[in-house]
């Protein structure tokens, strides 16, 4: 059992750290964390998958311990810079699980490259903004650089090479991206060739009714609704949400 490797890997320009837990011989699983998250957002969900599978988990640009580079953050670029990591450590196929923002990156990646995909699980995330359930709501809305929760700043303090001054240029990045994107039109997503796994809560950003509309989108997807849960609940209920990803994976 391989467990807590930190390593780095110079992929589309970017210094891009990533750890590899479990199983060097399963099938390798790439792990993409949320908005303001970091490789931890997966701790509580991997006992119960690293028995069975490599996990490979990366940081995006601006977060975690991968510097952020000049430009905004797009969901385009992280979806690049995705696909360049792949490629710079030798992974040329994965499962991808991806919550929130990494699972828009992860269903980017999907269309673009669906060549490195061989399933994708897709956790708690909206396509476009018609689909947030309250309109013109994100999880962030009314989000300031004064309101942020203290354990966010903490976090990004506590890992970035780019040191705390620098916390406040990403998180209006951040902020510009939820509030213009996503923007892939529902029908896009019939272009999805790989097993996908659609997972929302019953009370999530993104309306049911919207989550209903991707799993009909996709040619060969699943859906599941997690009850009594928020859009967090991959850490809220992470026993729950493995099993759910463990049996789509095994399929």
């Amino acid at each position: 059992m391989v467990d807590d490797l930190a390593r780095y890997a110079d992929a589309n320009g970017l210094r891009t750290y990533y750890e590899i837990h479990g199983n060097p011989d399963g099938d390798p699983v790439l792990l993409l964390h949320g908005g303001f998250g970091n490789a931890n957002n997966f701790n509580a969900m991997r006992p119960a998958l690293e028995e069975h599978y490599e996990l490979i988990v990366p940081e995006r640009r601006g977060h975690g311990h991968t510097p952020d580079l000049p430009g905004p953050i797009t969901y385009d670029n992280m979806a690049e810079d995705t696909i360049a990591f792949m490629a710079a450590i030798g992974l040329e196929r994965a499962h991808l699980v991806g919550w929130s923002d990494g699972a828009m990156v992860g269903l980017l990646v999907a269309l673009r490259a669906p060549e490195r995909v061989s399933k994708l699980a897709f956790l708690s995330q909206h396509v476009n903004l018609a689909g947030r359930r309250v309109p013109g709501e994100s999880a962030t809305t009314g989000w300031t650089i004064d309101t942020v929760s203290p354990a966010i700043k903490r976090s990004y303090e506590k890992r970035s090479p780019d040191g705390t001054d620098h916390f406040p240029v990403v998180f209006d990045k951040m902020m510009r991206l939820f509030a213009e994107e996503p923007q892939l039109p529902i029908e896009r997503l019939a272009g999805v060739r790989c097993p996908t796994l659609i997972a929302a809560a019953d009370v999530d950003i993104l309306s049911l009714e919207h989550a209903v509309s991707q799993f009909r989108a996709i040619p060969n997807a699943q859906l599941a609704v997690v009850p009594d849960a928020s859009h967090s609940f991959p850490m809220d209920k992470p026993e729950l949400t493995a099993k759910l990803v463990f049996d789509f994976l095994r399929d």
